[in-house]
């Protein structure tokens, strides 16, 4: 698909970036809290257009009910739930739902009007096509991850569908970061190339651990084995690798998918702490370095702060939106290094 654009772009695409940022953002933290309470599977029908308005009557609200009570989640979680804690997970699945239809219009009209203008940055418009192809590709995703715990036998969401649906969110936050920081530099283009694979292998550290939070979070481990920095008094926990074939451990065995949370953080520490001798002498990454390691080690302390306490909402929650800052820091301290590697020095 060819698109050419011309380079006089509007000054408040800067603006809108940073709003799709703040909007996406949002909609991650309100996933999770979704997830946390056990709201994800409140409404049973994919509905895009009719979904829009919650229940406007009585009658409404107990239809909707009745259908809950139908799928085996409600015996398994929610037995003795009466309609106003119907009404309670109901929000958070509808808010969830509702702020997705806000972020595909708020995306698409404003590219929609650059892309008529034909004013899109010049050599970009892939970029952003592309964005708002992820965005609706979202929608599908999340029923598909819904339509999951709907099924027999199932009391919550697929872990699997639940990681992709996770994992596609944050690399439309990092496109958009990404295409923002460019906004903000007028969109010229890099003057150099970074230098080495120790950048690249700490971003895909950090987004393989917030996969590996996805799993965390689609099985409940996060409620056992609290204790640190032992697992139940060991560091490799007993019972690691007991299911067969022997992949599956990584994405089913609580014991496997902490620890393995665990060893990353570890890593990522490690990886960090490297980074920071290398660059430490470069005042391009000065600034994202020290408020990086600063959120790192927020981060690992209330990791262990909410592992302790065996994961309460309120700490759950926080760690996760921690896990966003971090996400969006090594963003911009990755494109500081792409942009000006060439002149990074080395220690």
């Amino acid at each position: 698909m060819a698109i050419s654009f011309d380079k006089r772009v509007p000054g408040w695409v800067t603006a809108w970036l940073g709003f799709m940022i703040a909007l996406v953002v949002a909609m991650i933290v309100i996933g999770g809290a979704t997830r946390l309470t056990n709201s994800g599977l409140s409404i049973t029908e994919w509905s895009p257009i009719r979904g829009a308005l919650p229940p406007l009557s009585e009658e409404a609200w107990i239809a909707e009910f009745e259908k809950y009570k139908q799928i085996p989640e409600f015996e398994a979680e929610h037995p003795t739930m009466d309609i106003n804690g119907f009404r309670f997970i109901y929000f958070w699945e509808w808010a969830h739902r509702q702020l997705g239809r806000i972020i595909g219009l708020a995306f698409f009209v404003p590219f929609m009007v650059l892309a008529l203008m034909r004013r899109l940055p010049a050599g970009r418009g892939l970029a952003f096509f592309g964005v708002l192809i992820l965005i609706g590709m979202q929608g599908a995703v999340g029923w598909w991850m819904v339509h999951s715990g709907l099924q027999d036998g199932m009391v919550a969401v697929s872990q699997y569908r639940l990681a992709a649906h996770l994992g596609m969110a944050f690399i439309i936050l990092g496109l958009l970061i990404w295409l923002f920081l460019n906004a903000r530099r007028d969109w010229h283009r890099a003057a150099g190339q970074g230098r080495g694979l120790l950048m690249p292998l700490f971003m895909g550290l950090i987004y393989l651990q917030i996969i590996a939070g996805a799993f965390v979070a689609g099985t409940d481990s996060g409620k056992t084995f609290n204790t640190w920095p032992l697992m139940d008094g060991r560091f490799v926990p007993s019972g690691y690798g007991f299911q067969s074939p022997f992949w599956r451990n990584i994405f089913e065995n609580s014991a496997a998918i902490q620890f393995n949370h665990r060893l990353l953080a570890y890593i990522i520490l490690g990886v960090f702490i490297a980074l920071f001798v290398k660059f430490r002498r470069a005042a391009k990454l000065r600034v994202p370095l020290i408020v990086l390691g600063i959120l790192l080690l927020w981060q690992v302390l209330l990791g262990i702060w909410t592992l302790l306490a065996v994961a309460p909402l309120h700490l759950a929650l926080l760690h996760q939106f921690s896990s966003i800052l971090v996400f969006m820091v090594s963003v911009w301290m990755t494109y500081r290094w792409k942009r000006h590697g060439n002149h990074i020095p080395f220690y």
